[in-house]
C-alpha cells in the first residue's frame, strides 16, 4: 500500500512543530519531502518523516 502523503501543515501538526519549522528544515535540507506538487507544495509521509528525524537525533545528539 502506498504511503499516505499529507500537506506541510498536517505533517507539522502531527510532529508537534510549526509549519514554518518544517518549511525551514526542508529549505536547510534537514528533511526532504516525499513529493512536491507542480504548484510547489510539499507532501509528506509522516511515518517516514518521524523515522528520519529520530534517526538524525540518534546520529547527531546535542
Amino acid at each position: 500500500m502506498p504511503p499516505k502523503l499529507v500537506s506541510t501543515a498536517v505533517a507539522a501538526r502531527e510532529l508537534g512543530v510549526s509549519t514554518r519549522t518544517l518549511q525551514l528544515w526542508a529549505q536547510a535540507g534537514t528533511v526532504i519531502p516525499d513529493l512536491v506538487t507542480p504548484g510547489g507544495h510539499a507532501r509528506w509521509d509522516v511515518e517516514r518523516l518521524r523515522r528520519e528525524l529520530r534517526d538524525q537525533r540518534q546520529r547527531d545528539p546535542e
